[in-house]
């Protein structure tokens, strides 16, 4: 009976949807009512900020340990000569949020929910299998991203990490999707330690803007490879789930569809401010001395002699926050797009008896993720490297999925994308098979000896 209930509510939540943005239904949407009400300007801020959650959560756990490592590698070796993939990227993951965004919004589902719809059971169990190993395999970063920010504070890893995993476990199996949301905006919020440490750093910043707006290009294999990794830390495969997943979990309609673009489209800029600012402050300090560094950790540690303890701090402190974030929503991630994908029960307010399959997932990744970093000579640069691979078959398959589907009317009806979005979703799909190509090979000869950096 409770089951024919909620596929009930869940229907006519549907067709709600599906009304006409011009029809006025007897309940209000929040953000309808704001609008039809006049309310002050002041005001309406106020309920744009309450709508704020999943783009911005999505795009900040993109800045996750591997992220921060890849940008404070591209500083370190290349100065700001990589500063300008960061601007063209923020147009690109726009585009590929707000349409994640829309979809779930107008259709009331999730991506893996209408893979299935519109591609079938083989193609939706191929892009669970390798987003489940994908996720997995990257959990094990962030738990690492863990470790490494707590070393730095005089914390054994055999502290730091099983504290971190339980944290994480308790914070989305036992509390409500608000507070949990609450909690992810809050973790978002530590990233602003890194600009205050690039203004630490004192970069020479007629030099930074030259770099963000002047394309440069050093002819290395290893420069080639460092932006390919670049451009894919920027936008990843779980990104689509997870915003898609979260904005139907939160009960949004099409009315509300403004404000969350607003929210995805804040969440892509911020995020690669961050991104940006790492890149400047690690070019600021470690390229000019010369400090070579292949991590985060290896970063912050660098940054002490050059520009102070406090930057090092910083730079720790927004590497710890980072790490849990990412390890809060990847497995969250997984979770969602694999029962959405067979239709079984799910959502963070769900026990486990509600929804085993979504809480068994969410459990099993994270303790994948925590107990591989606990083991002693653990192949973390292999299983890193394999998340790196993964991610680079399925992204390109998930856009291609993506634009078909938002340009399916059935579905979208009046909704789909425009001239404008479908031609930079496509180029931006096209360059990341390009460049996923040119980084696998890459790695493949440089693996082999054939070439060098």
């Amino acid at each position: 009976m409770a089951r024919e209930n909620t596929k009930r509510q869940a229907d006519e939540v549907q067709s709600s949807r599906q009304q006409s943005s011009s029809e006025q239904p007897e309940t209000q949407s929040t953000f309808q009512a704001i609008k039809t009400a006049r309310i002050p300007w002041t005001r309406r801020i106020g309920f744009i900020f309450a709508a704020m959650g999943p783009g911005i959560i999505a795009a900040s756990a993109g800045n996750d340990a591997g992220g921060i490592s890849t940008y404070s590698v591209d500083g370190a070796q290349y100065g700001y000569r990589t500063l300008w993939m960061i601007f063209i990227m923020t147009f690109s993951l726009v585009v590929v949020q707000e349409m994640a965004a829309r979809m779930g919004t107008v259709s009331g589902k999730g991506f893996a929910a209408l893979i299935r719809e519109k591609f079938g059971v083989k193609a939706t169990m191929f892009a669970m299998a390798t987003l489940l190993i994908s996720n997995a395999a990257t959990s094990v970063a962030e738990f690492a991203g863990v470790a490494a920010a707590f070393e730095l504070f005089g914390v054994s890893r055999y502290i730091s990490v099983p504290i971190a995993a339980l944290t994480v476990w308790l914070l989305v199996t036992r509390s409500s999707f608000k507070y949990a949301e609450k909690v992810f905006l809050v973790l978002s919020s530590i990233f602003i330690t890194y600009i205050i440490a690039t203004f630490l750093a004192k970069p020479d910043w007629a030099a930074v803007f030259h770099g963000t707006f002047v394309p440069q290009f050093v002819p290395k294999i290893n420069f080639v490879l460092l932006v390919v990794a670049t451009v894919g830390t920027t936008i990843a495969p779980w990104m689509q789930f997870f915003v898609q997943s979260n904005i139907v979990d939160k009960g949004v309609t099409v009315k509300d569809l403004l404000y969350q673009k607003i929210d995805v489209i804040a969440g892509a800029i911020s995020a690669n401010i961050v991104a940006w600012f790492i890149i400047v402050a690690t070019g600021a300090t470690l390229y000019k001395n010369g400090i070579v560094i292949d991590s985060a950790k290896a970063a912050a540690l660098a940054l002490e002699p050059v520009a102070g303890k406090y930057a090092t701090i910083l730079f720790a402190i927004g590497l710890a926050g980072a790490s849990l974030l990412a390890a809060c929503v990847l497995p969250l991630t997984a979770a969602y797009a694999v029962t959405e994908a067979f239709g079984w029960e799910r959502g963070i307010d769900r026990s486990f008896s509600e929804a085993p399959a979504f809480n068994l997932i969410f459990t099993s990744v994270i303790i994948a993720g925590a107990v591989i970093i606990l083991i002693p000579n653990a192949p973390l640069i292999t299983i890193m490297v394999m998340s790196q691979a993964v991610n680079g078959v399925l992204l390109p398959i998930l856009m291609i999925f993506q634009i078909k589907i938002v340009n399916d009317k059935r579905i979208m009806g009046k909704y789909t994308n425009g001239k404008v979005t479908n031609a930079l979703a496509w180029a931006t799909t096209v360059i990341i098979i390009g460049l996923t190509a040119v980084l696998l090979v890459g790695t493949l000869l440089q693996k082999l000896g054939v070439i060098k950096g």
